[in-house]
């Protein structure tokens, strides 16, 4: 859905989107309600090839109103743009190729310029997400309170539901962690209706292997079993491979106390 959508749309890596395909945070991988509609809107057969900006910008209220009436109620918020510089910071925290720190310093300069720009919308909740991933192993601490605050950011916009359940999943394993079952166990069961209506199976198949294992401390073995099945079809279907999906599996439950130091059944 994703590389096809952005084949044949008009736009890519517009970080100001938030329910949108064409943002280049890799939360959505299934086109939503929003890029549906920029398709429609694109292929509209008042637009034609070789119109000026002007001819088309003057075309698009009538193509709106007709595409998506409900729309000229009006009051949305629109974002400013994303100057190149907060993007050149991002792409350097996300840069596989540079080392640990060189990323993470990149992901604290990117929350500093996003806070700068006083910016409340998707730019800084993924600004912490990333120094959250990035602070992981290093700084726990730091990383929980990154996550805790993108969430509460995310959780205020009804179009960042699935940006929010990236970052419980997160906040989830870190109770897991922690032995603390019953969080991480609401925490989950919160966010799984959003990420089942955005269909990312991937991150669907995650939050069920952590239940699985939150289900297991509290001796719900049989629970845990049912969920723990659940999850693998999901699994699959998100990651292909079976040695991938085994490898999720034995990362989940390695957050686990049972598991861990010889804890494990």
């Amino acid at each position: 859905h994703e590389e096809l959508a952005q084949a044949i749309g008009p736009l890519n890596d517009l970080y100001r989107l938030s329910d949108s395909v064409f943002n280049d945070d890799n939360f959505h991988t299934v086109l939503t309600g929003f890029d549906m509609l920029t398709l429609r809107v694109i292929y509209a057969r008042e637009l034609r090839s070789g119109m000026t900006r002007d001819e088309v910008a003057a075309r698009l209220p009538a193509i709106l109103a007709r595409l998506n009436p409900r729309g000229q109620r009006g009051g949305a918020l629109v974002a400013s743009d994303t100057p190149r510089a907060w993007v050149n910071t991002m792409e350097a925290a996300l840069d596989p190729r540079s080392s640990p720190l060189r990323r993470r310093t990149a992901a604290r300069d990117a929350v500093e310029y996003a806070l700068e720009q006083g910016w409340e919308d998707n730019r800084l909740g993924y600004s912490l997400y990333a120094l959250g991933r990035l602070s992981i192993g290093t700084q726990p601490e730091l990383a929980v309170a990154a996550f805790l605050q993108a969430g509460s950011l995310y959780s205020t916009d009804d179009g960042t539901a699935l940006q929010e359940a990236h970052v419980a999943t997160q906040l989830a394993a870190f109770a897991l962690t922690a032995g603390q079952s019953d969080i991480a166990l609401e925490i989950v069961d919160r966010n799984l209706a959003a990420v089942s209506r955005a269909q990312k199976a991937d991150l669907l198949a995650t939050l069920l292997l952590i239940k699985a294992e939150a289900l297991e401390l509290e001796g719900r073995r049989t629970e845990a079993e049912a969920v723990r099945l659940d999850s693998l079809g999901w699994a699959r279907y998100g990651f292909g491979s079976d040695r991938e999906v085994r490898a999720l599996a034995a990362e989940i439950a390695a957050l686990s106390p049972r598991n861990r130091q010889g804890g494990g059944a």
